[in-house]
């Protein structure tokens, strides 16, 4: 396994989630300030939990499976974990909330289209 596996596996949850944002039109990237908004308090509170896990020696990551660059005792690649995941599940939820307005939309339609006949 290479050290920049995780990172790999970070970069591939943004790409397979691109499409909600161009296809299903999720407007999380198209609004950046509520994106930060969002991810502050998020990487802020999980960054200092992990810090004190660490400094703690709650946990530990094993150097054959992180690239080295760390912020304090933060491995970088946890920092990327508590900003790319909360995007990808941003990016789902507005993905399906577009598509449950697609399909209520698509209903009253049918509804409408049936009490004429």
């Amino acid at each position: 396994m290479s050290s920049f596996e995780y990172l790999l596996l970070m970069g591939a949850c943004l790409l397979i989630t691109l499409p909600l944002e161009l296809l299903f039109s999720a407007r999380v990237y198209r609004r950046w300030k509520v994106l930060i908004g969002a991810l502050i308090p998020i990487v802020l509170v999980f960054s200092l939990w992990d810090i004190v896990a660490i400094s703690r020696e709650h946990w530990a990551y094993n150097p054959k499976f992180v690239t080295g660059v760390h912020l304090g005792n933060l491995p970088l690649e946890e920092l990327v974990f508590f900003i790319v995941i909360p995007i990808c599940a941003l990016l789902s939820y507005e993905a399906v909330g577009t598509v449950l307005e697609f399909l209520a939309k698509k209903g009253k339609s049918r509804k409408r289209g049936n009490d004429g006949a």
